[in-house]
């Protein structure tokens, strides 16, 4: 038995930890990943071939009970000019006044496709609603980072729709308790944005 071959033995013996093995590359894409605006990409969608592989990704993100309490709404272009003009209407019907009204509705136009992150909490007696609603957002950032990874740009957006359970039926058919953890705009990006700010560290950490 060579050295390689023990070392993947003793690995795979219960309680007994594995080998690091770090992927420096994947370590530096998340080091440095970068959203970009949506009001910067252009109206390229990606395939549907390389659009699935992306959501197959989003969906590996943790999920407590496997409840799957997230499902994805994904809209093309004229989907996204519909959706567009239902936020106009909405926002109408509710009396805001015309410059938020034309603000909130213009995001649906960003991207090439938007896929929306529907959160559908379920009925769980061990997994609280609020566990489900983190889930969600994780599938969001998932999906936000299988975009950026396979060279799209990508952008994770809410605003005054998502939670609007009238928009929601009316534009999308969601069903009653369920809302929008994030519409990702997903498109060609034009320009690449600078950094930003980051947190830091030291200041949030707290040792025990």
């Amino acid at each position: 038995m060579n050295e390689a071959s023990r070392e993947i033995d003793t690995a795979e013996q219960p309680g007994r930890p594995r080998p690091l093995q770090p992927l420096p590359e994947v370590q530096a894409f998340l080091a440095s990943r970068r959203s970009r605006p949506a009001k910067t990409l252009d109206k390229t969608p990606p395939d549907r071939t390389d659009l699935e592989a992306m959501l197959t990704v989003a969906a590996r993100s943790p999920d407590h009970g496997k409840l799957e309490p997230w499902r994805f709404v994904i809209a093309g272009r004229d989907a996204m000019a519909r959706l567009e003009d239902a936020a106009v209407a909405r926002g109408e019907a509710l009396g805001r006044d015309a410059e938020s009204v034309a603000k909130a509705a213009r995001n649906f136009g960003f991207g090439g496709v938007i896929v929306v992150v529907v959160a559908s909490p379920k009925p769980a007696a061990k997994i609280p609603e609020w566990e489900q609603a983190l889930s969600a957002g994780a599938v969001c950032l998932a999906l936000v980072n299988a975009a950026l990874a396979a060279s799209w740009g990508a952008n994770w957006l809410t605003g005054p729709f998502a939670r609007d359970d009238v928009f929601l039926h009316e534009a999308m058919g969601c069903a009653q308790g369920e809302y929008v953890a994030g519409f990702i705009h997903i498109g060609r990006e034009t320009v690449v944005p600078p950094d930003r700010p980051r947190p830091d560290i030291a200041a949030i950490t707290t040792w025990l």
